[in-house]
This record gives structure tokens, sequence and C-alpha cells, in this order.
């Protein structure tokens, strides 16, 4: 997300991804058995985020395999159902990521710049962790496997997009398995590129005004149209 081109590629850094490697095969014997987990799963991390809203810190990781080139950020997220999120990029570049839903803004305070566009374009079918506004278009846009994990308190569920598409190949979810947190969001492109999203401090409490979700550009402001 830090460092946006204007064509969207680099939108959300964790819009970026790598191209999706084979899912581990379930043997026959045991599908029935990882299909019920899955669901269950999946089950859990919709109760636990389909809720009006909720607030997190992260940490970012972007891997520009190209470039061989890797960029970290970090910040504060504000998500209001449906479709709304903030994004505050705090390091190393102020920035802060706004859509409403429909319309998309992106502010760069040190360059006077606001980016505008549609936030289907950028957020839609799955497209920069969109889900995380809505978590019931997981199972909806998604083909959804159960892959192994090193760390034992997580589970990983495969996300692969019903339409793929160059800026979206896969993303992993890394689940706690005691609270359904999701704990790391890591998402992949056909160029090899790869972006990691730590959540942590994650809050249900208190629900993030509508204001916040809403962008009015400076007086002076550079204004530049983004194109998808």
């Amino acid at each position: 997300m830090n460092r946006l081109k204007i064509d969207g590629m680099d939108l959300i850094r964790l819009a970026v991804f790598i191209l999706a490697i084979a899912c581990v095969p379930v043997p026959p014997s045991s599908a029935s058995d990882a299909d019920h987990t899955i669901d269950t799963i999946i089950a859990g991390v919709e109760a636990r985020y389909n809720v009006p809203g909720f607030t997190a810190d992260f940490d970012q990781e972007s891997i520009l395999k190209a470039m061989a080139v890797t960029d970290t950020a970090s910040g504060r997220l504000m998500v209001r159902q449906p479709g709304k999120m903030r994004w505050e990029y705090l390091v190393p570049d102020p920035q802060t990521i706004i859509t409403d839903g429909n319309d998309l803004w992106v502010f760069r305070p040190e360059d006077n710049q606001v980016l505008v566009g549609k936030a289907p374009s950028f957020f839609g079918e799955g497209k920069g962790a969109g889900f995380l506004s809505n978590i019931k278009t997981v199972r909806k846009n998604f083909q959804i496997s159960l892959e192994p994990v090193d760390a034992p308190g997580l589970y990983r569920l495969r996300l692969v997009p019903n339409k793929s598409s160059v800026d979206l190949m896969a993303v992993n979810l890394d689940i706690d398995k005691t609270s359904f947190d999701l704990v790391r969001i890591t998402t992949f492109n056909v160029y090899g590129d790869e972006t990691r999203i730590e959540l942590k401090n994650v809050s249900f409490g208190d629900l993030p005004p509508e204001a916040l979700f809403r962008f009015d550009v400076p007086e002076g402001a550079d204004v530049v149209q983004m194109n998808p």
C-alpha cells in the first residue's frame, strides 16, 4: 500500500500477490474430514468477524520478487460493515487509504496528493483483502483448502479466487485455533510478488464512526484519477 501506483498495482501492498503454488492434496480417505474441518474453521472466522465493525494494528511486509526488494510498513486498520475500510499507514511514510464501499481515496499528506477511484475495481471479489469488510464473501469468492502450517496453534487456509487475475492468484489465511482470529493474511500475484499482513490488538468493542470512511479532498491538493 505504501508507494501506491496510479495503475492500482501497488494500491494496497497487501494487494500484491505471488503465483499460486499447488495446494497439498488431501488423501481420498480423509477428504470428508478435511471438508468438515474447513467448514468449521470458516464458520468460526465468520462468527468472529461478522460484526458491525472492528479495529486492529497491522504490520506489513511486501516482497517484490523481480526487483529483489522488500518493503515494510505498519499502521492502523478500521473496518465497518459492509464494505468500509480505512488503512492508516504511519510508518515509514504517512498515507491513508479510505473506502466507503463505493468510492476510494488514497491521501498522501507529504505530497498533498489524493488518488481517487472506485472501490470495486481494487477491493472487489477478494482483491486487496476486501473480504475483511464482509467476511461472508470468502465462501462466495474462493475455493478453499486446508494446508499444513508449522505453528501448532494455527490453521492455514488456502484461498484460490473463482476469478483469478494478474493481481490476485491466491491468499493464505493463518487463523488462531482457539479464538479464530485472523493472525496473518498472505497474498500472492502472478509476478512472484508477496505481501504479508499481520493483524494485532484486534478490538471489536468500539464501532468506528461513519465519518471515518468518507474523505474531503483538501483545498489545493493534487487530485489524480486511478484506473483499475
